[in-house]
């Protein structure tokens, strides 16, 4: 499967590992193995991440729908600030409490890098047809 599974306990301890989430985050199996979600979520939205995983936790609710897809950045094993997009599943156990979170990622950098690009240029070419009447 060329998209990343990850599945993370209660505490977001890594639990399962794909091969996908190896090569978009640069981690072997064995690396991210019992390793924290620090790992691939950047220093800058830890804070907000472990808030929401937390309420998640404890209330078995998310502010996300099933079938929403979530935009954000993530972070490589060599410091490199990548794209992702990703769906999650909660898992609950017998009496309903969470008892983690699985995702799956895809790696979107190139298409989110051509969208700004396209964006760059749209506006520099408004900018130039304004400034020309």
């Amino acid at each position: 499967m060329p998209d990343a599974v990850i599945y993370a306990d209660g505490e977001g301890i890594i639990q399962f590992w794909n091969y996908g989430a190896e090569r978009i985050f640069g981690y072997a199996e064995r690396e991210a193995l019992g390793q924290s979600l620090d790992i691939i979520v950047p220093e800058n939205l830890r804070q907000r991440h472990w808030m929401g995983y937390q309420k998640t936790m404890r209330t078995g609710e998310t502010r996300y729908g099933a079938s929403d897809l979530l935009a954000v950045p993530a972070i490589g094993k060599d410091g490199t600030r990548i794209s992702v997009e990703f769906t999650i599943l909660p898992f609950h156990d017998d009496a309903g409490r969470m008892v983690g979170i699985a995702a799956v990622l895809r790696d979107v950098t190139r298409r989110f890098e051509e969208m700004k690009q396209l964006r760059t240029e749209i506006s520099a070419l408004k900018k130039a047809s304004g400034a020309s009447q």
